[in-house]
């Protein structure tokens, strides 16, 4: 007969008269039983615990003031013990992690691998962990698989799913969260039922009240056996997940009966903390007398980095799904329950506060050993949970707070809604069977009387409420806890005044030319502004780029909000400078990477480091990736970016680098080997294509002086022939530019699609291949306008209007950016006046009527030699495409000079008397005419 006996055969019984199937429920009761009774029943003291919870951390503190363990068993990732100790250097909450960039062993994808564990002070592993470490000749002990098996027990569909999405407001990102008890029920009926009956919205709710607030006061035993009654169940219930809890469990006794064999620690002076799930273990590992071998696996060849990370209440509910506002309700449950009993919790040297040194003037409970067990759950079943007496001065002092608060957040809320929520707080205790408000009634019922149907401003109601009772606290990692890249940032940063204390935003001015010691500080920080997300470093004015130097720069930093990245850039290497040329040649050296990509790591590379050697080790990938490259949908980008780079060396007194040159040759062998094909795919856009043709014409001075032939780019046009009408458009300038196409020939087909009515529906697509086409083509400017004017012109109105709005699309979707430099050439060619818009006539409207009367040529010395050797001037004619023929001469010399002298006959008088010695005979007026 064991002590739970007579709890079992009422179970039994209870199952036989009332359950439908009472077999089934019969075997889970008393397996529940006999689970409570194995695990208090083992040698090694087991304290089963529920993450985050406020009952498990004061049963906690408790029990190490009368037992004072010599050997804590933790149930925590192993590997992360090295790192405790910096726990002394931080503000909680913060996180444990694990973190390793380059995987070896596990899949690529899942690069960067992270693991964290949070740690608040309102958690019963946070308890052990300062008792052990504060405490001499206490060992502590880290039991649960490493951070490596974490992954290698995680199939792939379940990593995906576990870590494939970034929570932006999270400080944990997309790390694997690792937790001690997991107390859940897994079984979706199960929850359903329990929160429809509690009377509760969300599981956070329902086991604050019937499991948090019965237990926060409960003695020892009664904690143990409920903890392991709810660990058995939920094990029962449950039955996805389980081999990797029990491997988990295997590892732990492993590890555990290795130690005590090594250390010869005595059991009864140890305790075993764990979930309450893995309390219930069934494994055959289980228990200090169970002798079934277990083989732990080696780890794989993944170098993993430790630190400490910050971590925040919010953070905590979202990566293990509990409700909002949830542990910060449990922060300040844990803070009563401390004032309630009197206790004196264990805070870690470095971490003390004015509360913490007041607890420990309390003296000291003696130590004692464990009574016998008892069967304590048998009463805890059968009588109701004792419910707290109504605490009016509490809840007076919320409805008061909460008014307040509401009302510096833009609600109209008063005296009389202070009231309504005290009265609306019992109401809601009352029908939900409870004498005291939780502080989820209180909330429900603030927002009831203060939100109403509108939020004035940024928080809602329930948010208020969260803040009031607690907020969102943020935990910080101190300064000597901080890798040794993040005190090299402060460090660098301490001549603006950045501390590693600040939290909020600092506005920094940086005058960089009154004070040159300052440019360090403004590298640093555009360095920062590179690696981390956009509100760490946010400049407000000042800008860097190619060439380009700020002589004021103003800043925006919140480091300190930033903290957790700053302190993975710290995983990745010993300064901020290393951390980029790394992430640098991995961007270029990925297997995804463009030649668009490794141009702008050059331009990082020139901008940030200032590192022409890496600058040329990186343009060398970008002629790699260039050759490599099957697809033209970079081309814009890498036109761009190479046009940047190449005004930015010839700026420079060394020149173009070598690899400047190879990028344009090899770039204009491979897309006039494109070319064609990229003219005839329909996947293939006018935008790409056009950008080909930019870097060919534009870089083809460069690239025929190192080589190439001009001969490859006519041959790959003559081979192009389109389909689609952008694309022919963007031929036919093209052609233009080539010499293979006239002007005149151009404006006749565009006169003939004009005046076709099949062909004035895709008329939009043309004109948009042909603004494409402005790139590189400039000289096609003003025919575009003067193809705009004549459709404009000649379109009737019933053709005009259904088609004006595909136009306006098809240019803002394709052309968007070259619509200004059209808008100019507009502006040039047409007047700019309203008056002489009626009596100006178009360039392209002008006929030969409107053309000038021949001008007979003046007869005279130079006409007469032209006209001697005319081949010269034929030659000249042929070249410019001009077929006037030769003008008439008028007989005899030209008297038209001769006759304005005479006259004005005073300058050629005064030129003559200034010039007696040209001539014995002296110079007359006639003769200074002629």
């Amino acid at each position: 007969m064991s002590t739970f006996s007579p709890l079992r055969e009422q179970l039994t019984e209870a199952a036989t008269r009332f359950a439908a199937d009472p077999g089934v429920v019969a075997d889970i009761l008393a397996g529940i039983v006999d689970d409570v009774d194995r695990a208090l029943r083992e040698e090694l003291e087991i304290f089963p615990v529920c993450h985050h919870s406020p009952a498990s951390a004061l049963a906690m503190v408790r029990r190490l003031h009368e037992k004072q363990p010599r050997v804590i068993y933790l149930e925590l990732c192993e590997d992360l013990r090295p790192i405790l100790e910096e726990l002394r250097n931080c503000t909680l909450p913060v996180a444990l992690q694990a973190w390793a960039g380059e995987p070896d062993g596990f899949p690529a994808t899942w690069a960067p691998l992270s693991v964290v564990a949070p740690i608040t002070e309102a958690s019963a592993e946070y308890q052990a962990i300062a008792y052990a470490l504060n405490t001499p000749g206490v060992e502590l002990v880290l039991v649960d698989r490493s951070t490596d098996h974490v992954f290698q027990w995680s199939p792939g569909q379940e990593r995906d799913s576990a870590d494939g999405g970034e929570i932006e407001e999270a400080l944990h990102g997309d790390a694997v969260g690792i937790e001690i008890g997991d107390l859940r029920p897994h079984f979706a009926e199960l929850e359903e039922h329990l929160l429809h009956h509690g009377k509760v919205r969300h599981w956070s709710e329902w086991w604050d009240q019937y499991v948090e607030q019965p237990l926060a006061g409960a003695d020892y035993d009664t904690y143990r056996q409920v903890m392991v009654l709810i660990g058995s169940l939920f094990r029962r219930l449950r039955r996805t997940g389980t081999d990797r809890d029990e491997d988990r469990e295997r590892y732990m006794w492993t590890r555990m009966r290795e130690h005590l064999a090594a250390t010869g620690s005595d059991p009864a002076q140890c305790l075993y903390v764990c979930g309450a799930f893995h309390a219930a273990s069934h494994v055959e590992q289980f228990g200090l007398a169970a002798d079934a071998p277990y083989e732990i696996t080696p780890r794989s060849a993944t170098v993993w980095q430790y630190g400490l990370i910050p971590s925040s209440h919010s953070a905590i509910e979202e990566q293990f799904g509990l409700a909002a506002g949830s542990v910060s309700i449990a922060a300040a449950t844990w803070a009563k329950g401390v004032r309630r009993g009197k206790l004196r919790p264990f805070v870690l040297k470095g971490q003390q506060t004015a509360k913490a040194a007041a607890a420990r003037k309390t003296k000291a409970i003696a130590r004692s050993e464990s009574p016998a067990v008892a069967d304590q759950l048998s009463g805890f079943l059968s009588r109701p949970p004792r419910l707290d007496d109504l605490d009016e001065s509490e809840l007076l002092e919320w409805s008061v707070d909460i008014v307040r608060l509401a009302r510096r957040n833009g609600y109209l809320a008063s005296t009389a809604d202070a009231i309504a929520i005290f009265e609306t707080s019992i109401l809601l205790a009352g029908m939900r069977n409870r004498a005291r408000p939780t502080p989820y009634d209180f909330q429900d019922a603030a927002i009831t009387c203060i939100e109403k149907d509108h939020v004035p401003g940024r928080r809602d109601v329930r948010r208020l409420c969260e803040i009031l009772l607690g907020g969102d606290r943020i935990g910080q990692v101190g300064y000597a806890a901080l890798p040794p890249l993040a005190q090299n940032v402060f460090d660098r940063l301490t001549p603006v005044g950045v501390v590693p204390t600040d939290r909020g935003v600092r506005r920094t001015l940086l005058d960089l030319e009154s004070d040159p010691h300052l440019r360090p500080c403004s590298d640093l920080l555009w360095m920062l502004r590179r690696l981390l997300p956009v509100g760490a470093a946010r400049p407000i004015m000042g800008t860097r780029e190619l060439g380009e130097r700020s002589i004021q720069e103003s800043w925006d930093l919140a480091l300190g909000k930033y903290q957790r990245d700053l302190v993975q850039l710290g995983y990745e290497g010993v300064t901020i400078e290393q951390v980029l040329e790394q992430r640098l040649r991995r961007a270029v050296n990925d297997p995804d990477a463009t030649a668009a990509g490794a141009l702008a790591a050059v331009e990082d590379a020139l901008v940030y480091l200032g590192s022409a050697r890496l600058a040329d080790e990186l343009g060398a990938r970008a002629v790699e990736l260039l050759a490599a490259e099957r697809s033209v949908d970079e081309a814009p980008e890498v036109l761009r970016r190479i046009r940047l780079l190449l005004n930015y060396f010839r700026s420079t007194g060394a020149g173009l680098p070598q690899w400047c040159g190879t990028f344009v040759t090899a770039g204009y062998a491979h897309y006039c080997t494109l070319l064609p094909t990229a003219f005839t795919d329909e996947e293939t856009g006018v935008r790409p294509v056009a950008a080909m043709l930019g870097f060919l014409f534009g870089m083809e001075n460069l690239a025929l002086s190192l080589g190439c032939d001009h001969t490859q780019l006519e041959l790959a046009v003559r081979q192009s022939h389109p389909e689609a009408p952008a694309k022919v458009a963007l031929l036919w300038a093209t052609r233009l530019q080539l010499g293979l196409l006239t002007q005149a020939e151009l404006r006749a087909r565009c006169d003939d699609m004009l005046a076709n009515p099949l062909v004035v529906p895709a008329f939009p697509q043309y004109l948009s291949g042909f603004v494409q086409a402005m790139d590189p083509v400039p000289t096609l400017k003003p025919f575009i306008v003067e193809l705009l004017s004549k459709a404009f012109g000649r379109l009737p109105d019933s053709v005009l209007l259904p088609w004006l709005p595909t136009l306006i699309t098809t240019l803002r979707g394709q052309a968007a950016e070259l619509i200004p430099a059209l808008t100019r050439e507009a502006g040039r060619t047409f007047p700019g006046e309203r008056a002489a818009v009626e009596s100006w006539t178009p360039p392209w409207a002008k006929t030969a009527s409107d053309a000038p009367a021949a001008v007979v040529a003046p007869g005279g010395p130079a006409s007469d030699l032209l006209r001697a050797h005319p081949s010269a001037c034929d030659a000249l004619a042929g070249l410019l495409g001009r077929e006037d023929g030769w003008q008439e001469f008028a007989p005899g010399p030209d008297r038209s000079v001769t006759a304005l002298l005479e006259r004005h006959p005073l300058a050629a008088a005064a030129l003559a008397a200034m010039l007696p010695a040209a001539s014995p005979a002296g110079l007359s007026v006639a003769s200074v005419a002629r």
